[in-house]
């Protein structure tokens, strides 16, 4: 089997492509903007998770959890419950504060 070669000519940097995106398909951007704040309380718990030099599987352990539970929850492919942001938090020895 022959290897393809990448035409890296056709790629172009996602901040781009977003951009584009946006301004082509205005209910892109209110969709993505109504979902900030949950990839912001996401984005903190997994640099949380990496400066406690925890893997998804070790942290999924100390709270309870499958690992799997725990991917979805980062990937942003499930609503979670309060209890389950609870417990991630309280397994990376943080406290869940809303100002």
């Amino acid at each position: 089997m022959k290897k393809q070669k990448l035409d890296t000519a056709n790629f172009i940097p996602y901040s781009k492509f977003k951009a584009e995106v946006f301004r082509r398909r205005p209910g892109v951007k209110k969709a993505y903007d109504a979902l900030e704040f949950d990839f912001k309380i996401i984005n903190a718990l997994i640099e949380a998770r990496v400066k406690h030099k925890l893997t998804q599987r070790g942290l999924a352990k100390k709270i309870g959890v499958a690992q799997s539970a725990l991917a979805r929850f980062e990937s942003g492919r499930v609503d979670p419950r309060i209890s389950f942001i609870k417990k991630v938090t309280k397994g990376l020895g943080l406290q869940l504060t809303l100002k």
